[in-house]
C-alpha cells in the first residue's frame, strides 16, 4: 500500500526520497528504517584531541550512511522536512546531556552568510524539532561576533584560530545550558560557544549533536570531505 501511496504522491506533487532518490515520499520507508537503525543510544563523541574548554559532547550517530545522506539533504538541498527525524535524534542526545531538570538548550546560530544561502537557520530548526520531541526548552543566547571562514578544508589548529573569540553571548548568569550543533568534528565551534556562554555567566552542562565524524588523523581532517567539516 505504501508503494501505491508513493506513486500517487509522486504523480501529484513530484519529488523523490532525499536518501536514495526513489520517487515518492521525501524520505522513503527503507531510508526511514535505515536512519532509525543508525541512531543508537546517545554516546560520547570521539573528539581527539579535544580543544580546550570543549564540554562533554553527546551524539546519536556517526556521520556516515543514511545519517550523512539525511544531513546533507537537509542542509545543502533544502529538505527541511528532514528536521523532524533528525530532531528526534538530537533530542535523545540532548536529554542525555541535560543532567539538571532546569536546563536550557542553546543552538549554534547560523552565520549570516550561511543563513542567507540556505534561507533558514538549520540548527535553529533542528532545535525546535528536538524541543517538540521532548528536549529542554530553547533560548537564543549566542550571536556571531565577527565573520569567520568556512571550516571546510581547515586543519585542527586553523579551525581553532578561525573560531577564536568569534561568538558572543547574552547575559545568562547561573543558567544551566546544553549547547547544540548538527555535527561535531574537531569540537572547535562547540568549544568557542562554551567559552562565550561561560563568560556570560552560564553553567555549561554539556553539548549535543545529531552526529559526529569518525575519529581521524590530522592529515585526514585537513584533506577530508567538505560536507563533514561543519565544526
Amino acid at each position: 500500500m505504501e508503494s501505491v501511496a508513493d506513486a500517487i504522491w509522486d504523480l501529484v506533487v513530484g519529488g523523490a526520497c532525499a536518501g536514495c532518490g526513489a520517487p515518492g515520499r521525501p524520505w522513503c520507508r527503507a531510508c526511514r528504517t535505515a536512519l532509525r537503525a543508525a541512531a543508537g543510544p546517545p554516546r560520547r563523541a570521539d573528539v581527539a584531541p579535544p580543544p580546550p574548554g570543549l564540554p562533554t559532547t553527546w551524539t546519536s550517530a556517526s556521520y556516515d550512511g543514511p545519517v550523512r545522506a539525511a544531513l546533507l539533504a537537509y542542509k545543502e538541498r533544502g529538505r527541511r522536512e528532514l528536521a523532524r527525524p533528525l530532531g528526534g535524534m538530537l533530542a535523545a542526545a540532548l536529554c542525555r546531556a541535560a543532567t539538571h531538570p532546569q536546563t536550557v538548550t542553546v543552538g549554534i546560530p547560523s552565520s549570516p552568510g550561511s543563513r542567507r544561502d540556505r534561507g533558514y537557520d538549520h540548527v535553529g530548526l533542528l532545535v525546535r524539532s528536538a524541543v517538540a520531541h521532548g528536549a529542554p526548552p530553547a533560548a537564543a543566547l549566542l550571536r556571531w561576533n565577527r565573520p569567520t571562514d568556512d571550516q571546510a578544508g581547515l586543519g585542527v589548529e586553523a579551525r581553532a584560530r578561525n573560531r577564536d573569540s568569534a561568538l558572543a553571548a547574552r547575559s545568562c548568569a547561573g543558567v544551566r545550558i546544553v549547547i547544540v550543533d548538527d555535527i561535531v568534528t574537531t569540537g572547535a565551534t562547540l568549544a568557542e560557544a562554551a567559552r562565550a556562554l561561560r563568560a556570560a555567566g552560564a553553567d555549561v552542562l554539556g553539548a549535543a549533536t545529531v552526529a559526529s565524524t569518525r575519529r581521524r588523523t590530522r592529515q585526514a581532517v585537513e584533506g577530508g570531505p567538505r560536507d563533514a567539516m561543519r565544526d
